[in-house]
């Protein structure tokens, strides 16, 4: 899948696709249903935007974003998307009239043939577009557009703000029942304060900057190795929190990799939360907490066994 970062002065091959838009936070199975109406009328692709624009618009406001740019292209990709229009979203294009963002962007910038939306769709300065908007601005421009209704898992809307829901309650297997794949925390491998390693648990810590926090605790997870040597994919156990043996801390997310030995600093991985196993707690000692983990990675080898 090829990336595209601006959509002014694009070559050619660049031009003219079929393209789902939208800020497809989460690729969930309604994203997916909006991506499957663009496919089959020119090169598949899907116009987003970087910041997501309620970021923009509220910096200061709680995290709220299910997927990071990085997950999101993997997931894209995983479903066939040849192009990805990630469009930098800052004043300018915010100041865009719809007319201006139709006839600039979509047919000018992008020059795209087909534009596929959800029913609840708006776009333009103050988000005062529609979809009807958009319509007759396709007939007008050149591109033809279609609406796509909203996808329902037993009879409730399949949306970002449910899954939100369900993870923030401990719940991943309900919000991968709406996302159609588990939900996954993808980035670099950081480096910590290496207390695992002396527990005889090395650890794998990520960073949860800008995105929404499921609930604190412990987790059965599956993790893909994304990039270097030791590429694959791995079982684990991982502690989503603040870590509280050791005083309150910025949020993080610590996986420790069954079966596995080796270095993955600078390394990209992917870790899908499986099931919530217990919330974090605090031992009065490191025996204690050694006796937890045990137990925590004896479950989670139970669950993933059984998947």
């Amino acid at each position: 899948m090829r990336i595209v970062q601006d959509w002014q002065g694009l070559a050619p091959a660049d031009r003219g696709a079929s393209v789902a838009m939208g800020n497809f936070d989460g690729v969930h199975l309604g994203h997916r249903a909006v991506i499957d109406l663009a496919r089959g009328q020119g090169p598949l692709g899907v116009v987003t935007f970087e910041p997501h624009p309620r970021e923009y618009f509220a910096p200061a406001a709680p995290p709220f974003r299910l997927m990071n740019p990085e997950a999101r292209a993997n997931r894209l990709a995983k479903l066939g998307v040849e192009r990805l229009y990630q469009l930098p979203f800052n004043a300018a294009l915010a100041a865009l009239t719809p007319e201006g963002f139709a006839r600039d962007v979509l047919a000018g910038g992008l020059g795209v043939r087909h534009v596929v939306v959800g029913a609840d769709f708006c776009f333009g300065k103050g988000r005062s577009g529609t979809v009807a908007d958009l319509q007759r601005l396709g007939n007008a421009c050149g591109f033809a557009v279609t609406v796509a209704d909203m996808v329902q898992a037993e009879g409730t809307g399949i949306s970002s703000t449910a899954i939100r829901t369900a993870l923030t309650e401990g719940r991943p297997r309900d919000a991968a029942a709406m996302l159609g794949h588990w939900h996954r925390i993808e980035g670099e491998v950081i480096h910590g304060e290496k207390r695992g390693r002396e527990l005889g648990y090395p650890t794998a810590n990520m960073a949860l900057t800008g995105l929404h926090l499921p609930r604190l605790g412990v987790y059965a997870v599956k993790v893909d190795v994304l990039t270097g040597p030791q590429a694959g994919s791995y079982g684990g156990a991982a502690s989503l929190g603040v870590r509280p043996m050791f005083g309150e801390n910025t949020p993080n997310l610590e996986t420790f990799l069954f079966d596995f030995t080796g270095d993955l600093y600078g390394q990209h991985l992917s870790v899908a939360l499986i099931d919530y196993l217990r919330p974090e707690l605090k031992f009065d000692g490191l025996p204690g907490l050694i006796t937890q983990m045990d137990a925590d990675c004896g479950q989670a080898r139970t669950i993933l066994a059984a998947l």
